[in-house]
């Protein structure tokens, strides 16, 4: 292994990301490597400040960029678009990833890990049990946070059987119901009135890019969609100076509906007639509701991408 390797997920970074970094440089503590060191690529939001706190654990140090040559290792993303600034010229040593693979290359072989699970801490469990290392109480809680967080407690599509049998081997590890857990981590993640109409689109962020045409599409869960869009016309005055500063083509927020699994979403952009083809929709006042509609990953940007 080589020294100095930093393990981070995507930028405005989720509860798996931030999760899933650390439980890798537990792993490799765990097998005898202290070369590592878990960073973010953002701050944390409240769902995994939740996490953090019940552990009593710090976040991993803020890092914006790497430099020329940096030994990295990433989790739960692989896309150039959502990583770290300088990510074309860093050394990629491992990917450990739940998405889809697109605009990433490496100059040198790699290990890499790509499963299509819920979560990205789902694998890190088959690697534990792989390498024969044991899992602590702490990097277990950790671990069923992350599942819970990106299955919405197995209720989204993404969710797969493996997810769930996971989950449940963690729990009798962590000696926690995971029901009850799982749904004070989701409603502390629904706390979003601390947040300006600038940071809420940011809260969950990312970036896709298909040749020419890129776009965002940013989520957060809520348990009532209306108090989200009574401040509408700001959110849409923040998403707008996004588009502008970024070149972007479009702009999806997803306001998710956790309680009912269902989304609202505020569409801008030059070529919102990709989201209406998309889903077969017409926008009202730039928005558009989207029944059964719960993940960005399965349900939206794939939709969205087949479309452009």
């Amino acid at each position: 292994m080589e020294t100095n390797v930093i393990i981070f997920g995507h930028k405005n970074p989720d509860t798996d990301s931030i999760c899933s970094s650390i439980v890798r440089q537990r792993l490799a503590n765990k097998m005898g490597v202290n070369t590592v060191k878990a960073v973010r690529l953002g701050n944390i939001n409240k769902e995994t400040e939740y996490v953090l706190n019940y552990l009593g654990i710090e976040a991993p140090e803020y890092i914006e960029k790497v430099e020329e040559g940096q030994p990295v290792m990433l989790v739960d993303h692989n896309e150039f678009s959502q990583s770290v600034d300088g990510i074309e010229n860093a050394k990629i040593l491992e990917v450990i990833d739940h998405h889809r693979i697109a605009n990433f290359q490496t100059a040198e072989p790699l290990y890499y890990i790509a499963r299509p699970y819920g979560c990205t801490s789902t694998i890190l469990f088959e690697i534990f049990k792989q390498e024969n290392v044991e899992i602590d109480r702490e990097t277990a809680i950790l671990m069923i946070s992350a599942i819970v967080s990106d299955t919405l407690l197995f209720k989204s599509p993404t969710c797969t059987p493996q997810d769930i049998y996971v989950a449940n081997e963690l729990a009798k590890i962590a000696n926690i119901d995971i029901n009850k857990y799982g749904l004070e981590l989701l409603k502390a993640g629904t706390d979003l009135s601390d947040f300006t109409p600038s940071e809420l689109i940011n809260i969950d962020c990312k970036e896709f890019v298909e040749g020419n045409f890129k776009f965002q599409v940013a989520q957060v869960n809520t348990a009532c969609i209306e108090d989200v869009l009574k401040d509408k016309e700001n959110i849409e005055n923040a998403i707008n100076t996004v588009i502008s500063n970024n070149n972007l083509n479009l702009f999806v927020f997803l306001i998710t509906d956790i309680i009912n699994s269902n989304s609202s979403c505020i569409v801008l952009g030059n070529n919102t007639n990709v989201f209406e083809k998309a889903f077969n929709t017409n926008l009202e006042n730039n928005t558009a509701f989207l029944e059964g509609v719960v993940s960005r990953k399965k349900q939206v940007a794939p939709v969205l991408l087949k479309n452009i």
